[in-house]
């Protein structure tokens, strides 16, 4: 992909996953991450393992209020396998877990709290104040020594005026999927955020991860309400220490407003 070119629509795979039955799906091209063809970004193997988790048993009222995700090692563009299970159920809340595998090997892992959804008459605490208005169409991202055919290009970018994936943090993006989850399958709230989660800390890349090794080990998505829309902005930002890690914390917004919080842990480290 060309920095002046977006792929039309019909160029990419029908979605990032085909599925295969059983809890088996097939990764297609558009889930490889920025860092090699021949590995996914962890947003749509994230947004599988939600999906999963809100068909499995589900429950009138209930809703998935976070969930934390694990990444043991890079996830393959390969068939993978999903599981889910309870880990515990209540009456009020319960607590789900799931993971997904390649080959028989666990590549990513997860943990859901799903409860009750609040009564009408909950009040609405501490609003943030509102993202920026979405900005119009613009030309495709690029990203130094990144692959961009994958995730990067099946997802639509609107930086702020004068930033992107090269600018240095904090960062603010509005995004959204151009094309769906599961051919052929309806995304979800919870899945079209868990599609992007894991971008958080790349909208605002404040330590120098071609210097020496920057990795996130796990996502949290914590959702105090279910969005609304396909369009998310999401406003970035990293904390770091010497001798310790990194952590970036990111806002998301809606087109209602704030809907919840993302969370990653950075390994920092020499290559």
């Amino acid at each position: 992909m060309t920095a002046d070119a977006m792929p039309d629509v019909s160029e990419l795979p029908e979605a990032f996953y085909r599925s295969l039955g059983q809890g088996r799906y097939e990764s297609t091209t558009a889930t490889a991450g920025p860092w090699s063809p021949k590995t996914q970004h962890a947003g749509p193997p994230s947004a599988l393992l939600g999906r999963a988790m809100e068909r499995h048993t589900p429950r009138e009222g209930f809703r998935i209020a976070r969930i934390t995700l694990e990444l043991p090692r890079p996830v393959p563009v390969a068939e993978l396998k999903v599981d889910v299970r309870t880990v515990r159920s209540g009456g009020r809340v319960e607590l789900l877990e799931g993971e997904i595998t390649s080959n028989g090997q666990p590549v990513l892992l997860a943990r859901a709290w799903r409860m009750i959804a609040s009564p009408a008459d909950t009040p609405s605490l501490r609003p943030e104040p509102g993202p920026p208005a979405l900005p119009g169409p613009q030309p495709p991202k690029t990203m130094e020594a990144a692959h961009l055919d994958g995730y990067i290009s099946a997802m639509e970018w609107r930086f702020e005026p004068g930033q992107g994936f090269d600018t240095p943090g904090p960062g603010t993006v509005w995004a959204r999927q151009r094309i769906p989850l599961v051919a052929g399958k309806e995304d979800t709230p919870l899945t079209r955020a868990l599609t992007l989660a894991d971008s958080n800390w790349a909208v605002g890349f404040e330590l120098d991860h071609h210097g020496r090794l920057v990795i996130n080990t796990d996502v949290t998505l914590a959702l105090h309400r279910e969005p609304v829309g396909e369009w998310f902005c999401l406003r970035s930002a990293t904390a770091a220490s010497p001798g310790g890690s990194g952590l970036a914390v990111g806002q998301l917004d809606d087109s209602a407003g704030d809907c919840g919080r993302i969370l990653q842990t950075l390994l920092v480290t020499e290559r």
